[in-house]
């Protein structure tokens, strides 16, 4: 089993920035990629980057690509999500995810564990 715990959110006015940090713990080596997801009411949740631990290759939804750093800190099994120039339509709860898989996927189906998210806000 793993334990994730995200942290950082909050209310930003656009043209802000925001760091989340998504705290592991538990059987971390089973889980090779984490991925940052988020949601809106009424709405799947949506893909928006995801990062290797071993390697640290990332990948970005187009959305988020420029504007988003995904990072990790292995010996603190963290990984953090840096949200810059954000946007109205970047209001969601953003979700961490860890994936058993080897390869980085971009369907939450894909991924085994979740936080319980934190809530993003960014006015105009």
């Amino acid at each position: 089993q793993v334990q994730l715990v995200e942290s950082g959110g909050g209310l930003v006015q656009a043209g802000g920035s925001l760091r989340l940090s998504c705290a592991a713990s538990g059987r971390t080596f089973g889980t090779p990629v984490m991925g940052w997801f988020r949601q809106t009411p009424g709405k799947e949740r949506d893909f928006v980057a995801a990062i290797k631990w071993s390697t640290g290759s990332t990948y970005y939804a187009d959305s988020v690509k420029g504007r988003f750093t995904i990072s990790r800190d292995n010996a603190k099994d963290t990984v953090y999500l840096q949200m810059n120039s954000l946007k109205p339509e970047d209001t969601a709860v953003y979700y961490c995810a860890a994936d058993r898989r080897l390869t980085i996927g971009t369907t939450a189906g894909s991924y085994d564990y979740w936080g319980q998210g934190t809530q993003v806000t960014v006015s105009s």
